[in-house]
């Protein structure tokens, strides 16, 4: 399996608020979409995630998003693991992504970029 890279994820209040500063940071413009209720900026490395605390309640607990060449790849080895797969494979707005729990109960989102 293919670990392009790492993505990190930020709880914040206010996205309008957060974006300028993250797009300052990270000197690039923030990518903007909507996923189950969460308004969402990716802007270099960082994710920023804004919505209901029930919500973010269950984002918090995801540590990180790891890049992957194919999700597809990742459910087959993080399976071979032993990890448990919490949810997907699944669509995203800009590929697929599957979530899951590594043996040490760390959980991480794997994403890629195919549709």
């Amino acid at each position: 399996m293919d670990i392009l890279g790492a993505t990190l994820r930020v709880c914040v209040d206010d996205l309008e608020t957060a974006v300028p500063f993250y797009e300052r940071l990270a000197g690039g413009t923030a990518l903007r979409f909507e996923r189950g209720g969460v308004q969402v900026a990716a802007v270099g490395c960082f994710l920023l995630m804004s919505g209901p605390e029930a919500e973010l309640e269950v984002l918090r607990k995801v540590a990180a998003t790891i890049a992957v060449k194919d999700v597809d790849e990742a459910h087959r080895v993080l399976g071979e693991l032993g990890a448990h797969i919490i949810a997907g494979p699944v669509p995203t707005p800009v590929g697929r992504n599957l979530i899951a729990m590594h043996p040490d109960g760390a959980i991480y989102e794997y994403a890629d970029r195919q549709g």
